[in-house]
């Protein structure tokens, strides 16, 4: 979903392509959201990951490194 005249970030991504953005597979994002590791929102019967979670994930990831 583009926000036209807005900005051109995603701001919802599916699966597939959040585990791209993350260098990650498709099955360990689906782990990570089953975890509550990674926020996630359903439209219809797709699910899809806002940018902010993909953001916060990074996040924490960065937290428990430290």
């Amino acid at each position: 979903v583009l926000v036209t005249g807005v900005d051109s970030e995603r701001l919802l991504y599916r699966v597939s392509q959040a585990g791209e953005v993350l260098g990650l597979s498709r099955s360990v994002v689906f782990d990570l959201m089953r975890m509550g590791r990674l926020r996630s929102v359903k439209q219809g019967r797709t699910r899809l990951i806002p940018l902010s979670a993909l953001r916060d994930y990074v996040a924490l990831l960065e937290r428990e490194a430290a």
